[in-house]
């Protein structure tokens, strides 16, 4: 009997073979400086000032923010010299400092897949407790207020007031929820009154986009005289 030997998995992230790499994963503390952490990754300061002269045309290296991640990329040997810096500003973006050889730094973005979701709920008391009491993301609330701005008086909202919505949520790595996209349609009844809203994108060379209802009428000044952002009460 053969038994084949199994091939180790390759992990790529940030565009470089993980496998290939000592990795440390780690978080900015308090107070502590690019200078500091590459220290304890065995680069001398001379060099840690060269990287730091080289990068900060693209990024100050000083306006690291604690508690955000970061990544070292090390020699897979004895010395475990950090060979590649990537800090984490947020969850899709990132800047890869990489001092391999030449002095080279550059930023990326994770690849976010949008998933289309849907929602539906009715108002007890509030819309954001329907939003808490069904787990959706707060921002919809949002959303929704500025896409009804010129219609409804958030604030008023009666029991028994009722919503759908169609709208897009980004994913990182398929599982990492990274924020909402668009609304790209909604269905609200307010005082037994149903009020839809379609998404239209009016200039696609500038990405302008705007709301309609399903007559084709901008959702703007159809009842208020100016709009009550349901975000700034």
């Amino acid at each position: 009997e053969i038994i084949e030997e199994e091939k180790p998995i390759i992990i790529e992230e940030f565009g470089y073979i993980m496998n290939d790499y000592k990795v440390i994963k780690d978080t900015i503390q308090k107070g502590e400086s690019f200078g500091e952490i590459l220290d304890r990754h065995h680069i001398d300061y001379p060099e840690i000032y060269k990287i730091a002269e080289a990068a900060k045309d693209t990024f100050d290296i000083r306006k690291l923010r604690a508690g955000k991640p970061y990544t070292i990329l090390a020699k897979n040997d004895s010395t475990e010299q950090a060979q590649v810096f990537i800090y984490q500003p947020n969850k899709v973006e990132y800047l890869i400092v990489d001092f391999t050889d030449s002095i080279q730094t550059k930023f990326g973005r994770k690849e976010v897949k949008i998933v289309e979701r849907t929602a539906s709920g009715v108002i007890e008391s509030s819309l954001s407790e329907v939003m808490e009491s069904q787990g959706l993301n707060y921002v919809l609330a949002l959303e929704m207020s500025d896409i009804y701005a010129w219609t409804i008086y958030f604030y008023h909202l009666q029991k028994g007031d009722n919503f759908k919505l169609i709208y897009e949520e980004k994913f990182i790595n398929d599982t990492v929820p990274v924020g909402i996209g668009n609304i790209k349609a909604a269905y609200f009844v307010h005082k037994d009154q149903p009020i839809y809203a379609f998404n239209f994108v009016t200039d696609s060379t500038k990405n302008v986009n705007d709301y309609y209802d399903e007559n084709a009428k901008t959702l703007r000044r159809q009842f208020l005289r100016s709009p009550i952002k349901f975000s700034r009460i």
